[in-house]
């Protein structure tokens, strides 16, 4: 068992073993299953997180409520264009991203890694950086696992909902889950991981959730969008040498706290940030029809019960 970063690295001082090794390990005495079941499942959510980044991406998928949707497509095709501004990878990973949010928002499967709302960046960044290096897929599941222990100790330590934590908690905590597992699976140390994971985080500490009409649409879709984009970003830097000065125990306990410093407007209430724009507010009504505040108190954003 391991309840942090410094737990893990000291159990795995000293050993050629990484941290998936250890995640599943822990999984096999946990639930008294075996290394071959343990593969399964993950094979089982790899699959649906790489069906999830590519449904979208050639037909263009609306959301139930209309507010979003086409986005990765067009991210697709732009991506194969000779004039871009970012690398053609992180674009390719970003319409994977993308669509796993679309596909989310039309009630389709994904994997919640750690949440819905966050749910395209670590199959965005890992599909895109194992493809990109031609990574074996044993070594990608394994990723998987190295991700799987990040989100653990998150859970363990702090939180990863958008409605206690922020979106600092999704978005930052699938960030660095994603950093870890693409740093560890090209070779990087376990030090390295914790670095990449640390960094992630402490690059959207403070992220509000503000989602628009209450949905997991809007902005959490382009969030996804720049996640991949951090993830990647986090893994370089750890894989250059560049160390993270706080230790990722120290920047989890730090998003914690930030998080229960929001007010409650930004916390997934829709009673904040963008969600209360003239236009947010625009599309909700459009969506719910106009709400009895004198009755409700303004409070169900997404309960449409006024409609």
């Amino acid at each position: 068992m391991y309840f942090s970063a410094q737990e893990m690295l000291a159990q795995l001082e000293g050993t050629d073993k990484r941290i998936c090794d250890l995640v599943i390990n822990n999984e096999i005495e946990l639930f008294e299953t075996s290394k071959e079941e343990i593969f399964s499942m993950l094979e089982e959510r790899y699959q649906i997180m790489y069906n999830a980044a590519h449904d979208a991406l050639e037909k263009e998928i609306r959301s139930l409520s209309g507010l979003t949707g086409g986005s990765a497509k067009k991210m697709w095709e732009y991506s194969k264009k000779g004039s871009l501004i970012c690398d053609t990878i992180v674009l390719r990973g970003v319409a994977y991203a993308l669509s796993c949010l679309e596909v989310n928002s039309s009630m389709g499967l994904i994997v919640a890694a750690p949440t819905a709302g966050a749910c395209g960046i670590l199959p965005g960044t890992l599909l895109t950086v194992a493809e990109k290096h031609n990574v074996p897929h044993q070594k990608v599941l394994e990723a998987l696992a190295t991700a799987s222990g990040i989100g653990q100790l998150i859970v363990k330590k702090a939180t990863v909902s958008g409605a206690e934590g922020g979106c600092q908690a999704e978005c930052g905590s699938a960030a660095a889950m994603a950093a870890a597992a693409i740093t560890e699976m090209l070779g990087g140390t376990p030090t390295q991981a914790f670095d990449a994971a640390a960094i992630a985080i402490q690059n959207i500490m403070g992220l509000v959730c503000d989602p628009v009409a209450g949905l997991v649409e809007m902005p959490c879709a382009k969030r996804n969008a720049s996640g991949v984009a951090n993830a990647m970003v986090s893994a370089d830097l750890a894989l250059s040498g560049i160390f993270s000065e706080i230790p990722f125990d120290e920047v989890v306990e730090a998003m914690y706290k930030v998080g229960k410093a929001l007010p409650a407007t930004l916390r997934e209430t829709a009673l904040g940030g963008v969600a209360t724009t003239p236009t947010g507010l625009a599309m909700k009504e459009k969506i719910y029809g106009k709400q009895d505040t004198d009755s409700c108190g303004g409070n169900c954003a997404s309960c449409g019960g006024c409609n």
